[in-house]
């Protein structure tokens, strides 16, 4: 952290985004008749797309998914602060997109399983360190939402680990505590017995009260109904979606009911709706229907962003890549979003479910011990 701070307000992409925010008015600094500099914010006149670029450099965007590390494994060589266009995602791109955060996945493909998917996860760890070390100018490591704050003031872009998927727990908690260590801060939880079709089984409600005494939150994409419901009943901090739309749009089977939507506005949850054209359709207007609709029956403090890039899946025409939040931001103020919705949706509601996590776990550190509960004891 003493890096970080005394760098605050010390480099040029800061100054930057601040000129971005108070653009001046072409031909001069004021408008005509006017003794205020021009805003394209506050100005309801201006461009959409203008006006995106402003909102977003004020309230830039946290983005819920980002599968670069799999895909970095695969070339020989990049540089992601020159730009790799063999990627989705690079330094330039996410400057031009204005993304603050992101999260790195760290999930495996199928079929990885108890050993070997414990030593692939600690490989993806590892790889997710060695880049962000060797692109210091762009990237930095972040756990909380305190440092995400810092590390976006630094004019870098914060990274944070996970999700990563429950195999890469071998059904063991000491794994989960040093995974934590390493910096995991989201897991999903599907894939394994104790978080199956059939729901959470008792060893698996223990694996949720131990992520929220660490400040691990529960990914449940992909999760089953059953599971959905009794990690909600159970969890103290939000519960994430990090791939999830509305089901009643599209019948994806990582998308979610209209009930289990409401249900994770009541828990004050959060479902990231994915910029996939699987999940969501094939346009920039069809994400922004998702938007509309988890924002009406979730809530407007329960909707974020997940890009989903560089994940091997499609996306919708005018976001093909990192770059690309500017032009869903503009479809949404063409739609009304209001700025203040807006923030919430890009930042604020991530760094609401981050701040929670890391206050729930400090308050149940003070009651709770390390669980020392073995799968062979409560599912047997």
């Amino acid at each position: 952290m003493a890096d970080l701070q005394d760098q605050l307000h010390a480099t040029t992409e800061v100054g930057e985004l601040d000129d971005l925010v108070h653009e001046p008015f072409p031909g001069g600094p004021f408008p005509p008749d006017t003794a205020e500099p021009y805003d394209p914010v506050s100005d309801p006149a201006a461009a959409p797309l203008e006006r995106a670029h402003a909102i977003l450099a004020a309230h830039p965007v946290a983005d819920g998914y980002s599968g670069l590390p799999w895909a970095l494994r695969h070339l020989p060589w990049f540089d992601l602060e020159l730009g790799e266009s063999s990627v989705d995602t690079d330094v330039p791109r996410l400057r031009e997109g204005h993304v603050g955060a992101l999260f790195w996945s760290l999930h495996l493909p199928e079929g990885l399983a108890g050993d070997r998917a414990v030593g692939a996860t600690l490989e993806q760890l590892d790889l997710v360190n060695t880049v962000v070390r060797a692109h210091p100018e762009g990237l930095r490591l972040a756990y909380t939402a305190g440092e995400t704050t810092d590390v976006r003031h630094c004019g870098r872009i914060a990274v944070l680990l996970g999700p990563a998927g429950a195999a890469a727990l071998g059904d063991s908690l000491g794994i989960l505590r040093s995974l934590h260590a390493l910096g995991l801060r989201v897991l999903t939880l599907s894939g394994v017995s104790w978080a199956s079709e059939a729901g959470l089984t008792r060893f698996g409600e223990e694996v949720v009260r131990e992520m929220n005494r660490l400040g691990v939150l529960a990914d449940l994409s992909g999760a089953s109904d059953g599971t959905v419901r009794r990690a909600l009943a159970v969890s103290k901090a939000p519960v994430v979606f990090t791939r999830s739309a509305a089901r009643t749009l599209r019948p994806h089977p990582a998308n979610l009911s209209d009930e289990l939507l409401a249900a994770v506005g009541a828990a004050k949850g959060l479902c990231m709706v994915p910029l996939t054209a699987e999940q969501t359709g094939p346009s920039v207007r069809d994400v922004a229907d998702h938007l509309d609709h988890v924002h009406e029956v979730a809530g407007r403090e329960c909707v974020a962003l997940s890009g989903t890039y560089d994940a091997g899946t499609a996306h919708p025409q005018e976001l093909a890549d990192a770059s690309c939040y500017p032009n869903l931001i503009a479809e949404l103020l063409h739609r009304g979003w209001s700025e203040p919705d807006l923030a919430l949706l890009s930042w604020g509601n991530v760094q609401r479910a981050l701040r929670s996590a890391d206050f729930t776990a400090r308050a149940a550190q003070q009651r709770r011990e390390p669980s020392t509960a073995k799968i062979a004891e409560l599912d047997s």
